[in-house]
C-alpha cells in the first residue's frame, strides 16, 4: 500500500489527507506525467497552455504555482520572463521538478497549500494545476491564495471536474475507478494508487461549487471555463 491509511479513511480529516497526499505522490512521481498524459486523452499539456494564457502574465510578475508536480506549468510560466515559485507538499515531486527543469530560473518550495509560505500580497498571479482536489480543506487554501494575492491579481486553476449530472456523474466516475486500478496495478501493483483520483472527485463540491467559495473571498470575474465536454475545468477569479 502507498501509505498505511485506507483509501476509504484518506479524507476523514484534513490532517489524514494532506498524510495521504504526501505518501501517495511521493509513490506516483516518476510517473506523474505519464498519467496525466494517459487520462486527459493526452490534452493536458494543451489546456496547461490555455491556463499560462487566461493567467495574462507580463515580464516581472511573480507567479506562485500550487501543486506544481514536475513543474511543466511553472516551467511554461518561467519561459515568459516572470519570477515563478513552484510549491509541492511532496519533496520527492519537486525532486523530479528540479531535475526535468534545470536549466528554468524557478525557485522550488516545499510546502502547504494551506499555509502557503508567502508574504501578504507578494504575488500578481496563482495557478493550482491538479491541486483544487487535492487541498486538505477548500475554504482555508483559498484564504491563503486570497492573502498572498496582490489586490487586481489572478488565480487560474485547472482540476477534474465533479458532472453534475447523477447518471454521467456515476458514469464518469465509474470509469475513472476501472481505469485506475488497472493503472495503478500495472505501474505499482497497487490499484488504489489512482483510484484516488475518482475518490477524491467524489468528494469534491464541483466548480460552480468552487466559484461560489471564490466569490465569498472578494474573489471578482469569476469564471468557469470547461474543458474535455466539461469533464474538465479551469476556474479563473481577480482578487477584488
Amino acid at each position: 500500500m502507498i501509505d498505511r491509511t485506507p483509501l476509504g479513511r484518506a479524507f476523514d480529516s484534513p490532517a489524514v489527507k494532506r498524510r495521504y497526499n504526501r505518501a501517495l505522490f511521493a509513490t506516483i512521481a516518476p510517473r506523474y506525467d505519464l498519467i496525466t498524459r494517459i487520462l486527459s486523452y493526452g490534452q493536458d499539456q494543451r489546456w496547461k497552455r490555455h491556463v499560462v494564457a487566461l493567467a495574462d502574465v507580463r515580464e516581472g510578475m511573480r507567479v506562485v504555482d500550487l501543486a506544481c508536480g514536475t513543474g511543466d506549468l511553472s516551467a511554461a510560466f518561467a519561459a515568459r520572463g516572470v519570477r515563478v515559485v513552484g510549491l509541492d507538499l511532496t519533496h520527492a515531486m519537486l525532486l523530479e521538478a528540479r531535475r526535468r527543469r534545470a536549466v528554468a530560473p524557478i525557485s522550488w518550495i516545499r510546502g502547504d497549500m494551506m499555509h502557503l509560505p508567502c508574504a501578504d500580497a507578494s504575488a500578481d498571479v496563482v495557478t493550482a494545476g491538479y491541486g483544487l482536489r487535492n487541498m486538505p480543506a477548500i475554504g482555508p487554501a483559498l484564504d491563503e491564495i486570497a492573502r498572498v494575492l496582490r489586490p487586481g491579481g489572478r488565480f487560474v486553476a485547472l482540476d477534474f471536474e465533479r458532472p453534475a449530472p447523477a447518471p454521467l456523474r456515476r458514469a464518469y466516475l465509474g470509469y475513472l475507478w476501472v481505469a485506475g486500478s488497472i493503472v495503478g496495478w500495472a505501474l505499482h501493483g497497487d490499484g488504489d494508487t489512482y483510484r484516488y483520483i475518482p475518490a477524491s472527485l467524489a468528494r469534491y463540491p464541483g466548480a460552480r461549487a468552487v466559484a461560489d467559495l471564490l466569490r465569498a473571498r472578494g474573489f471578482a470575474r469569476v469564471e468557469i471555463v470547461p474543458r474535455l465536454g466539461g469533464l474538465m475545468a479551469i476556474h479563473v477569479a481577480v482578487r477584488a
